[in-house]
């Protein structure tokens, strides 16, 4: 079984992380191509390899993994999800300790809308990179902090840098966070019956109540959408934060369904923000970005 991922460190950890549990497999690196502000970028060349037939399994974070597939391609496993949260490293041991008119480093427009709409006197500043060179910006003295994903650092081994964890009401994760998909050809039995093995059903339930509201907002990157589902038995209950990226309107919402009808449970939570004005909230959004 092959295996095409991205070759950066973390999406090789990922890989290897997922090759162990398939009892074996060899990591073929796809290229990633594309703007820095084209998230996309991070699973096309990885959906090219399977379509041409170079790997059977794509391993993708999947808040990266757009709500639309190429055709012929389909998520057939999600692994046990590590902590979705999104994490703070720098100064204060909370967002409200953080020194007023602290320096921020961000890439997300989620990430922005929701600093800007708890801390208003925050300047949240452009910050991209990997993992290390985020980190590296923060120790030079460049920004006072910066908010990753607790899962990349995790299974980077640097969960020490962690200063402390956003809770989800200040800072509602990106769909996908933390998770893992499995990619697969449709037409391929083999490679799918290799990722449902690894599958979480819970994981899997979660994303995909997560992807249903990204799909029904029709978001994109340009969009500050968070959504969260988190399974419990027979519940579900999901959340998302819709807003403009200068934190000065926004929408929280959650409700709880069944785990096992994520897609309900992701529509009908769609449903309620929208009536509430997403929509109108969303558009603007996108004109800003």
């Amino acid at each position: 079984m092959r295996i095409a991922t991205r070759g950066s460190a973390l999406a090789l950890t990922q890989a290897r992380w997922v090759a162990e549990r398939l009892g074996g497999a060899k990591l073929v690196e796809a290229s990633s191509d594309g703007e820095p502000g084209d998230k996309s970028r991070f699973v096309r060349g990885v959906e090219r390899a399977l379509l041409a037939g170079e790997a059977e399994i794509g391993v993708h974070s999947a808040k990266d993994l757009p709500s639309e597939m190429p055709e012929g391609l389909e998520i057939a496993g999600v692994p046990e999800r590590e902590e979705p949260a999104d994490v703070w490293i720098g100064v204060g041991d909370s967002l409200d300790a953080v020194p007023e008119g602290a320096r921020v480093g961000t890439a997300s427009l989620r990430r922005r809308a929701q600093l800007l709409a708890a801390r208003p006197d925050l300047r949240v500043e452009e910050l991209h990179g990997n993992v290390d060179t985020r980190l590296r910006k923060l120790a030079e003295g460049e920004l006072d902090g910066i908010v990753l994903a607790a899962a990349g650092l995790r299974r980077l081994g640097r969960e020490s840098e962690i200063g402390f964890a956003l809770p989800a009401e200040q800072m509602c994760p990106a769909a996908g966070q933390g998770a893992l998909a499995l990619q697969v050809r449709s037409n391929d039995a083999e490679a799918g019956d290799a990722a449902a093995a690894v599958n979480d059903l819970g994981a899997m339930r979660e994303l995909t109540a997560e992807r249903t509201v990204v799909a029904l907002l029709q978001a994109t990157c340009n969009t500050p959408l968070g959504v969260h589902a988190r399974v419990d038995g027979d519940s579900l209950e999901i959340e998302a934060f819709v807003g403009l990226a200068d934190g000065s309107e926004w929408i929280r919402d959650r409700l709880e369904g069944r785990a096992e009808e994520p897609s309900l449970a992701g529509a009908e939570l769609t449903q309620r923000l929208l009536g509430a004005g997403a929509r109108e909230i969303l558009d603007r959004a996108e004109e800003q970005a």
